[in-house]
């Protein structure tokens, strides 16, 4: 399931592409098994992420033909002082990272820092309102442990990283089905571990991401501007 679209990127073969705050890699998966080779980095605070990003690595056969231009590498690192030269990277996606972290400014910076001048970095977090409803309905929500810190306003985030030497030039909204799945989560969520409504919903996105039916693709198409659960930004850096 990715948040981020491949597309807008305009990869190029042999680019570097650094996904910062990886995960369990999603997106590092999607770009290296994307039809245009290129070196693909991820980094992240969670040693136990990075290892099952590797581990899945292994779970899928690999992209044909072969090519040299293609690569993925994998590290521990804290976006704030990332352990990569100025200029060494085309693009950089931060999905779903940014809420997380104590001062986003020190991440902007860095990346800032990486990303060579017109290069691409997209970043990705929860929309403001189907965020609020979250932390409104549920006061713990935000105090879970690696929980979210903040609630972006799009015109801010926006502001925010264009003052490190970026404009905007696409934004998207991800998720809608995913909406009422947090929002149902946080109004059960003392009970949200046992409930059968929070379980059957669960089951409910897993099998439209496997089978991916054209009643729900139409339907999240049709919802992600209105209820997204996350908000897509792309920036192209000046030179």
């Amino acid at each position: 399931m990715l948040t981020i679209r491949l597309k807008p990127l305009d990869l190029q073969p042999g680019q570097r592409v650094l996904d910062l705050g990886c995960g369990e890699g999603r997106h590092l998966h999607g770009l290296y098994w994307d039809e245009t080779p290129v070196t693909v980095v991820g980094a992240d605070l969670c040693h136990e992420d990075v290892v099952t990003a590797l581990d899945k690595f292994f779970e899928l056969p690999p992209p044909e033909p072969a090519s040299d231009l293609r690569a993925a590498v994998l590290t521990t690192a804290n976006g704030e002082t990332l352990p990569f030269p100025d200029r060494s990277f085309d693009r950089i996606i931060c999905s779903e990272v940014l809420e997380h972290v104590p001062d986003p400014d020190l991440f902007l910076a860095e990346i800032s820092r990486l990303l060579k001048p017109g290069g691409i970095f997209v970043a990705s977090v929860p929309r403001y309102w189907p965020e609020a409803i979250c932390w409104w309905l549920a006061p713990g929500y935000p105090r879970t442990p690696g929980g979210h810190v903040r609630i972006f306003k799009p015109e801010g985030l926006k502001a925010q990283v264009e003052k490190h030497g970026f404009r905007r030039y696409l934004r998207h909204w991800a998720h809608s089905l995913h909406s009422p799945y947090w929002w149902l989560q946080c109004a059960l969520w003392n009970s949200r571990d046992t409930s059968s409504l929070v379980r059957l919903y669960r089951k409910f996105l897993e099998w439209d991401l496997l089978e991916r039916p054209w009643l729900t693709r139409t339907m999240e198409r049709v919802l992600d501007p209105v209820m997204g659960k996350s908000v897509v930004m792309y920036f192209r850096k000046t030179a």
